[in-house]
């Protein structure tokens, strides 16, 4: 079955980096788009970035868009969201996640998640 790991979260200060990675198992990875998600508490997940299976188109919501970088080892089976310039409305806990069929960008495969929390 499809597993998606996710590793990288943590405390950190307004301004400083991390870098999420997610290691995807159980079809082959290449095939599929990658994503990120975010949860904020009391808030509704939402969309972070996404990259195609080759990894030569990344999509990012515009509050991100300069600041984190979604990428993908498809030798390793691995999507990467680098996070830098942090702000204190980046803590969510951060879901990968993988369309179900190729090309659909339907979202049907979900890690457990990483807490990311940014003190100001």
């Amino acid at each position: 079955q499809v597993q998606l790991v996710e590793s990288g979260g943590g405390l950190v200060h307004s301004g400083d980096s991390l870098r999420l990675s997610c290691a995807a198992s159980g079809r082959t990875f290449s095939n599929y788009a990658m994503g990120w998600f975010r949860q904020a508490p009391g808030k509704e997940r939402e969309f972070v970035a996404s990259i195609n299976r080759s990894g030569d188109k990344p999509y990012y919501l515009d509050r991100v868009n300069g600041r984190f970088t979604i990428s993908r080892d498809n030798a390793k089976n691995t999507v990467y969201l680098q996070m830098d310039s942090l702000k204190s409305e980046d803590t969510a806990v951060y879901y990968c996640t993988s369309e179900s069929r190729p090309d659909s960008f339907v979202w049907g495969y979900w890690g457990r998640g990483t807490q990311v929390t940014v003190s100001s």
